[in-house]
Formats: structure tokens, C-alpha cells, sequence
């Protein structure tokens, strides 16, 4: 009895390894993960395209990754922002914890990411301010779409300082108005406007650090397997921070 051609024998083999594939169920998707930011330069925000840019993001797309998540990154003011958190449109915000509209329907991992300044700038020259004492009927300028920690907040809106508000969109902004004598003092972030000075050319001004801010992953409530999305971020975290992995946010 003759052989089989070696040619056949190399057909067959391709189609049983061919139909052993195929037998093999298809990996399922990796689960999207909905990120939400409002712009904080330079740790995260949206370039001239309208991608998500900043030691955050990074940071952020390296953690879902490794935790087996796909990401995707959506720009929004913060009212809208929060307002996603709460209908879950949006799963995640890396961000400041403790804001009071946001606790009954969110989680906060545990792992902290980073830390920031809230820091009242003042014009150098300028007598060093006490908050919010020295703030009373004068100009006070804030960043449109930002909201601040509670207390903060009930001296903006405490009557009897009768201080006034002026609102702009933009760091760089903020810090001309400033410069310029628009307002007497400016309530910003530090590495926000450490990044706009570095743009404008110019020394940040002299400031009085008022809160440290940490920065959490927010979570959904409303998002699918919330709380195991939670636990996936901190165990991965710590997994990396473990092996030495560089886990600081630039300082750009």
C-alpha cells in the first residue's frame, strides 16, 4: 500500500489544526471603561485635537490596562461631569474626594494618586493675605467649571465679606487678570498655575496654600461592577508600586 503524498498529508494537518481553532471559543471584549476629566493642566487635559493628554491620563490608561479594561477619556465641565458620575454615563473621574453631591452615589478607591495644592495668589508687593478675613470687598478671581472643598466654598458665598467674583476660563487667563490688577487675588490649583506661568514667560506670584487636595479614583455607583472595578484599580496599583514601578505624576 502506497504512502500518502506528503502534500496531503500537510493539507490535512492544516485543516485539523485549522478546525481546532476554530472549535475555540473568542476571547470576550475587554470591559470599556468611561473616564470623565475637566481640564487641570498640566496633570490632565485636552490638547488642540481634543485628546486627552497629561501624567493622569497615562497614568490612568497604565492602571485599566493592566487591570484588564479598555479606556476611552470624555472631556466635560465639572457640573456635567459629576452629573455623569451620578447617572453613570461616566465610570470613573481621577479626582478630588469629598464632594458633598457626589458621596451617596459614588465609591473612592483607596490608593491615592497624587496631591495638589488650593493656593490664594496674590500680586508680589502685596501684603500676605489671612483666608478668608483679607478677602472681604475685594476681587477674588476663580476658574469657570470649578468647584471647591466646602469650606472654601461657604467663604465665597459668605454675605458679609462682600467680596466680588470674577470668573475666566482659562490659567493663563487667570494669571494676566491678576498681573494686570483685575483682581486682587486668584484661588487656583499649583500645578495649574505653575504650567501657566511656564507659558506665559513669567514667575508664578507669591500664594498662601489654603487646602492639599489628594487625588482619588472617583467611581460610578452606577457602574457595572463598581466595586470590583474599585478593588481591580487599588490591587494593581499596589502590584506595580511593589515592583518600583514610577507611579509620580510629572511635574511638567
Amino acid at each position: 500500500m502506497s504512502k500518502p503524498p506528503r502534500l496531503l498529508l500537510s493539507l490535512l494537518g492544516a485543516l485539523f489544526c485549522g478546525a481546532s481553532f476554530a472549535g475555540r471559543a473568542p476571547e470576550p471584549p475587554q470591559p470599556l471603561v468611561k473616564v470623565g476629566y475637566y481640564n487641570s493642566p498640566p496633570a490632565i487635559y485636552a490638547d488642540a485635537r481634543g485628546e486627552a493628554r497629561g501624567s493622569l491620563v497615562d497614568l490612568t490608561r497604565l492602571l485599566l490596562h493592566n487591570a484588564g479594561y479598555r479606556v476611552s477619556f470624555r472631556e466635560l465641565p465639572s457640573a456635567r461631569l459629576y452629573a455623569g458620575l451620578v447617572d453613570g454615563s461616566i465610570d470613573i473621574w481621577p479626582g478630588s474626594p469629598g464632594k458633598p453631591n457626589l458621596q451617596d452615589q459614588t465609591l473612592e478607591a483607596n490608593e491615592q494618586l497624587a496631591e495638589i495644592s488650593l493656593n490664594l495668589y496674590y500680586r508680589p508687593g502685596s501684603p500676605t493675605p489671612a483666608f478668608p478675613r483679607d478677602l472681604a470687598a475685594r476681587d477674588v478671581i476663580l476658574i469657570t467649571g470649578y468647584t471647591y472643598w466646602p469650606q472654601i466654598n461657604a467663604a465665597l458665598q459668605d454675605p458679609a465679606l462682600q467680596l466680588r467674583q470674577h470668573r475666566t476660563s482659562t490659567h493663563t487667563a487667570a494669571l494676566l487678570m491678576l498681573d494686570r490688577g483685575r483682581g486682587d487675588f486668584l484661588l487656583d490649583y499649583d500645578q495649574s498655575v505653575n504650567q501657566a506661568a511656564k507659558e506665559l514667560g513669567i514667575a508664578a506670584p507669591p500664594s498662601v496654600q489654603l487646602v492639599r487636595v489628594p487625588i482619588k479614583f472617583i467611581i460610578s455607583a452606577r457602574s457595572a461592577n463598581a466595586q470590583k472595578l474599585r478593588d481591580d484599580l487599588d490591587r494593581v496599583y499596589r502590584a506595580l508600586r511593589a515592583t518600583g514601578a514610577d507611579l509620580q505624576l510629572r511635574k511638567e
